[in-house]
C-alpha cells in the first residue's frame, strides 16, 4: 500500500465508491477526503442530483448511473459529458477498473457482480453489500482466488473481528462473538411482537440506517446474515460463532482464544472507523470520528432470544445448509421485509415466509453470478407467493 506520509496518512490507491449517495457511500467520501485519497469512480442507482453534486465535486472520477431514467441521461450527459457511463454494464466496469480500492456500498443483489469484477482485477474490495457473501459467498472467494484481489469487511462487527484477529494465529481462536445491539424490541415477547408498527420497528436506539437493515436488526436477521459472513470470512465452523445482545454498541465484536484469553475491538457506534479501516488496512491514520468515553459506562450482555426472534435461527440453519440456501435466506427476507413495510404482512410474519421459502426451494450448488441470480428471482418469487398467502 505504501508507506505512511508525515501526516499519518496511508498512500493510499484511488477509490471507487459504488453506492456514492447512500450512508456508506457518503460517509466513504467524507474519510476519503479526510486520508487525502483520490476519487476515481461514483455510482449510484439513479441519476439524483446528489449524484450530480458528486461528480461535479470531483472532476476526476468517472461516474456510472446503473438505472437513469431518459431525462437523467440527458441531464448527466450535458454536465458531466464523456465521464459519464449508464446500465449496470457500465457499474460493473468502473468496479473492474484496475490499481484501486473499490467500496462496494450498493444495495441488494446488484452488488454482487461488482463484487466479482473489483476483485477480478486484482482490487482491494471494502466490502459494504452483504449480498455479495451472503448469496455469492463461493463465487466471491472464487473472483478473490482468481484475480488476487483483497476482500476487506466494512460491517462494524468482522472489521472489529479483522481488528481484534490481526497478528493472531486463527488456530488458537476458540470462538468469535458477535455482538448485536438488540434493535428496538430487545427484551420483549413474541407474544408482544404480534402488532408492532412499522414506525416501532424503523426506531433502532443506535443507529441510523436503510429501512429493510433497520427492520432485520429488529429481526435479528441482520445478525443472521452476519454469522454467514463470519463464517465465509474468516473460515470457523458456525458451532464456534456466536451472537451476544450488547444494547450498549460499544464492543462491536469479540475474540476468544484457547488460553481463555478475549480480545474485543470498542469504539463509538460511527461507521466512519470501520469504513476508514478498511481503506487503510494494515496502517492506521487518524480519524474524525468522536472519542469514546468510558467514565461512567456500564456494558451488559445477554443471550438473544431464539423463541421471539427464530431468524437468528434460520440464519444458522441456512448457513450450515451451504449451497444456494443462504442466497434464498436473503431473497426470502428482502421480500419479507418488503411485504411488512407496505403493511401487507406483520412483523411476526417475517421468519414464517423466510423459513416456508427455504424448505420450499432445493439447496443446490452455486458457480457462477448467472446462477446466484437465478436462485435470487426463484425465492423472490416463492416469497410473494408466501406472502401473499399469510392472511
Amino acid at each position: 500500500m505504501g508507506a505512511l506520509r508525515d501526516d499519518g496518512a496511508a498512500a493510499l490507491r484511488p477509490l471507487i465508491v459504488l453506492g456514492a449517495t447512500g450512508s456508506i457511500g457518503r460517509q466513504a467520501l467524507e474519510v476519503a477526503a479526510g486520508l487525502g485519497m483520490e476519487v476515481r469512480g461514483l455510482a449510484a442507482a439513479r441519476g439524483s442530483a446528489s449524484l450530480l453534486r458528486l461528480g461535479t465535486a470531483h472532476p476526476g472520477a468517472t461516474v456510472a448511473v446503473a438505472a437513469p431514467t431518459g431525462e437523467e441521461r440527458e441531464r448527466f450527459v450535458a454536465e458531466l459529458g464523456r465521464r459519464v457511463c449508464f446500465g449496470a454494464e457500465g457499474v460493473i466496469e468502473l468496479a473492474g477498473t484496475p490499481g484501486c480500492v473499490v467500496l462496494n456500498g450498493v444495495v441488494g443483489s446488484a452488488g454482487l457482480a461488482a463484487s466479482v469484477a473489483a476483485l477480478d482485477a486484482g482490487n482491494r474490495l471494502a466490502l459494504a453489500n452483504k449480498e455479495s457473501l451472503v448469496a455469492g459467498g463461493p463465487v466471491v472467494e472464487a473472483a478473490r482466488r482468481r484475480g488476487g484481489g483483497e476482500l476487506l469487511p466494512v460491517d462494524s462487527e468482522h472489521s472489529a473481528l479483522l481488528q481484534c484477529l490481526a497478528g493472531e494465529d486463527i488456530a488458537f481462536v476458540r470462538r468469535i462473538v458477535l455482538s448485536a445491539s438488540g434493535g428496538p424490541f430487545l427484551g420483549r415477547a413474541r407474544a408482544d411482537l404480534e402488532r408492532v408498527t412499522v414506525a416501532e420497528a424503523l426506531a433502532h436506539p443506535t443507529w441510523r440506517m436503510g429501512r429493510r437493515i433497520t427492520v432485520d436488526s429488529a429481526t435479528l436477521m441482520n445478525k443472521a446474515f452476519e454469522v454467514i459472513e463470519a463464517h465465509l470470512l474468516f473460515g470457523l465452523p458456525y458451532e464456534r460463532i456466536e451472537v451476544l445482545i450488547h444494547p450498549q454498541s460499544v464492543v462491536h465484536s469479540l475474540v476468544e482464544f484457547v488460553d481463555g484469553s478475549l480480545k474485543a475491538q470498542l469504539g463509538p457506534p460511527d461507521m466512519r472507523i470501520p469504513i476508514q479501516y478498511a481503506l487503510t488496512f494494515p496502517r492506521r491514520a487518524p480519524g474524525m470520528a468522536p472519542l469514546l468515553d468510558l467514565a461512567g459506562r456500564s456494558l451488559t450482555f445477554e443471550a438473544p432470544d431464539p423463541v421471539a426472534f427464530p431468524c437468528l435461527r434460520l440464519g444458522y440453519e441456512a448457513g450450515r445448509a451451504g449451497g444456494s440456501a443462504p442466497a434464498v435466506l436473503n431473497a426470502a427476507d428482502e421480500v419479507a421485509v418488503g411485504a411488512f413495510l407496505e403493511g401487507r404482512i406483520g412483523f411476526t410474519r417475517i421468519p414464517g415466509v423466510v423459513e416456508r421459502v427455504l424448505e420450499a426451494i432445493p439447496r443446490r450448488h452455486l458457480g457462477s453470478v448467472a446462477e446466484v441470480l437465478a436462485v435470487d428471482a426463484e425465492a423472490r418469487a416463492a416469497a410473494r407467493e408466501a406472502v401473499g398467502s399469510c392472511g
